[in-house]
């Protein structure tokens, strides 16, 4: 299965690897294999998806601007414990969406052929304003807000 603009089919498979932490053990998820549907399926892969959404650009720009950009694996739970790869996002939103409402989310290094790919999206769709929201009571064009105002009495 070929990979296209907006669309990249990977084969993930994962391993469970139990750490101690002190007396206890305790059992992580981590990916064993990640490759392209070109190649054959390693034993136990699941065929998942990384798809690219044009209003997602903001989020793909600041993780591709990151000295360490990364991949969110969205895992399904089954009932005895083990997760199963369900989606593939380079979207921090999606995943930390995915962790708030308690589904398991890996996070992974970038490998630079799909930064590469996915920058050609960006580029292919034109790059989209990052507005910074954080900060909407400080008037840049004074350098004053409410920290900065001497005069202003609550």
């Amino acid at each position: 299965m070929q990979h296209t603009t907006s669309v990249w089919p990977m084969y993930v498979s994962l391993k469970k690897v139990e750490k101690q932490m002190g007396r206890w053990t305790s059992v992580q998820w981590e990916i064993d294999h990640l490759l392209p549907a070109t190649h054959e399926a390693p034993e136990g892969a699941t065929l998942v998806l990384l798809e690219l959404h044009k209003d997602e650009r903001a989020s793909y720009r600041i993780n591709l601007d990151m000295d360490n950009a990364m991949l969110y694996l969205v895992c399904d739970e089954k009932a005895d414990g083990t997760w199963v790869p369900a989606l593939l996002s380079a979207d921090q939103n999606v995943a930390a969406g995915c962790l708030e409402g308690n589904t398991p989310v890996i996070n992974m290094l970038m490998p630079e052929a799909i930064a590469c790919w996915i920058e050609a999206f960006i580029t292919q769709y034109g790059e989209v304003e990052i507005a910074a929201y954080r900060r909407k009571h400080v008037d840049h064009r004074k350098n004053q807000g409410p920290s900065r105002d001497p005069l202003r009495r609550d």
